[in-house]
């Protein structure tokens, strides 16, 4: 159970998923529909306007659902998933609209989507925004996770008391208790308080994984299921063939506009270190002068980018901020290199360093580095041996839960980090 689902506990039935639900239809597609036909000659009874109405509510179950899902994931808030769930719902059944020509309202269908995000987004600021999950803490083993956990308040429990209010129950799982205790968490259980292994709750309400030592996944194995990978891969590569027509235009004049700023060549070629630990030449626009861009002699500290960085140019800072330097390594999904979305590939000397200093380091490898991440749109980017260490734990939890409702999330968050800049430097 995630976050959002703990929270859903402390609030008032009318509030609930199925009111959420119910109260959406009435004011995303009932008052739209009802507006717009009084000043038809047919009213409710305009075909264009019943098809868009039917349309509608497709459009806002499939949002619906997956906003719940997209929401449930770690280290998110319910709010992340409104803008993707409605935007994709909305706009597949557009497309099925334009596909089988069917009449339709433009009006009543915007108006819809509309009103759908705000009485979301509304939602959200009534039920999630300043809940905090009341959490009790068993004493031994690593009890001391949550504590510094923003919006969590964690109780340590004592077996002398009977706590009240509380959302949950963790204990380390692996830690061993006394009898006594094995009788409370039972106790609380049959109390209807859920009890969690400290780790896996952790993880679920950060969104990053232990590095105790190497954790399998949720089928038993250290690897992500083969079958997992060669979808996402044939998915990969059959999006980023028409992916780079239609941004060809957006390139070229970015590599135009590179030429006149400053020196040298557009883009840029640099070694990294790839799938099961192979050697890749990954693409990038060039935003650093070109006199440092061809130093090959200054150690792995030429490959840390700082804040502020002088090596970068007047137009690199724009195009790192809102990744367009990125975008050639499209050509690196079509060569079967890189995916869109998995761990970034390192440079391999900073990788070599890395690995020299963390342990499982080279786990990360075990999937298909990608042009985006958990860990860019979680934490932005980092160089250091501490923040590196935090970044592999968004790695690792990337790489064990693996799924199409975690890739849509870190497509949405990837919008939002071109658009802020967030991690850029």
């Amino acid at each position: 159970m995630f976050f959002s689902d703990l929270r859903i506990r402390r609030r008032s039935a009318w509030l609930g998923a199925p009111a959420q639900l119910a109260a959406g239809i009435a004011v995303c597609i009932v008052a739209p529909l009802l507006i717009h036909t009084a000043s038809l000659p047919l009213g409710l009874h305009d075909p264009e306007a019943r098809n868009t109405a039917i349309a509608s509510l497709i459009a806002l179950l499939m949002g619906f659902s997956l906003h719940r899902s997209v929401s449930a994931l770690p280290g998110t808030q319910e709010s992340s998933g409104i803008l993707p769930g409605y935007l994709i719902g909305y706009g597949l059944v557009l497309t099925g609209i334009l596909l089988f020509r069917i009449d339709y309202s433009r009006a009543i269908l915007v108006l819809g989507f509309t009103v759908t995000l705000g009485w979301f987004y509304l939602v959200y600021l009534l039920t999630q925004r300043r809940a905090t999950l009341m959490l009790g803490v068993v004493e031994g083993g690593r009890s001391d996770l949550f504590t510094a956990l923003g919006a969590v308040a964690s109780l340590p429990l004592t077996l002398n008391q009977w706590p009240d209010g509380l959302d949950a129950v963790t204990a380390d799982f692996r830690h061993d208790h006394s009898d006594a205790w094995e009788k409370r968490m039972a106790d609380f259980v049959l109390a209807g308080i859920p009890v969690y292994h400290s780790k896996d709750l952790y993880e679920s309400l950060t969104g990053r994984a232990d590095l105790e030592h190497l954790s399998e996944n949720n089928f038993g194995a250290l690897a992500p299921l083969a079958p997992f990978q060669l979808v996402k891969t044939l998915i990969d590569r059959a999006l980023a063939l028409p992916a780079l027509v239609i941004l060809s235009p957006v390139l070229a004049l970015t590599a135009l506009a590179i030429r006149a700023d400053s020196p040298g060549p557009s883009l840029f070629r640099q070694a990294r270190v790839g799938y099961r630990g192979k050697e890749i030449v990954v693409f990038k626009f060039r935003t650093m002068r070109m006199a440092i861009d061809a130093d090959h002699d200054g150690g792995r500290d030429r490959f840390i980018t700082q804040a502020g960085d002088a090596r970068i140019t007047r137009l690199g800072r724009f195009l790192r901020r809102s990744r367009i330097d990125e975008f050639p390594q499209i050509i690196n999904i079509l060569r079967g290199e890189m995916s869109w979305i998995g761990p970034r590939p390192e440079a391999k000397a900073l990788s070599e360093w890395y690995e020299g200093e963390i342990p499982f380091y080279r786990y990360r490898h075990v999937v298909m580095p990608g042009i985006t991440g958990w860990a860019q749109v979680s934490q932005g980017h980092v160089a250091q041996i501490d923040d590196v260490k935090t970044k592999l734990q968004f790695d690792f939890y990337y790489i064990r839960n693996f799924s199409v409702w975690l890739d849509l999330l870190i497509i949405a968050k990837t919008v939002k980090t071109m658009l802020n800049g967030f991690g850029s430097k």
